[in-house]
């Protein structure tokens, strides 16, 4: 007798901005946490592409042709997706 062999879905990635790669392009899947609005008003909205210039204290990030610089704390709630 033979067993069929399931398989669960991945999950869904829970990497963040801060854990991206320097020189990476990331797609934004989720932002949350409660400083959510002020990064939707400084342009980091869901769905957007978004590349990672440089790490540190704080992160550079190139969104739309702007650098834009924020803190590691707000660079965690952010959750992204590698740009394949």
């Amino acid at each position: 007798m033979s067993h069929a062999v399931v398989t669960a879905p991945k999950p869904e990635s829970r990497l963040t901005l801060n854990q991206a790669r320097v020189g990476s392009d990331v797609q934004i899947r989720i932002v949350d946490g409660p400083a959510c609005q002020r990064l939707r008003d400084l342009g980091f909205c869901e769905n957007l592409q978004v590349r990672k210039l440089s790490g540190g204290r704080n992160l550079i990030c190139s969104i739309c042709g702007t650098r834009l610089a924020i803190s590691r704390e707000l660079a965690e709630q952010v959750l992204v997706a590698p740009v394949a």
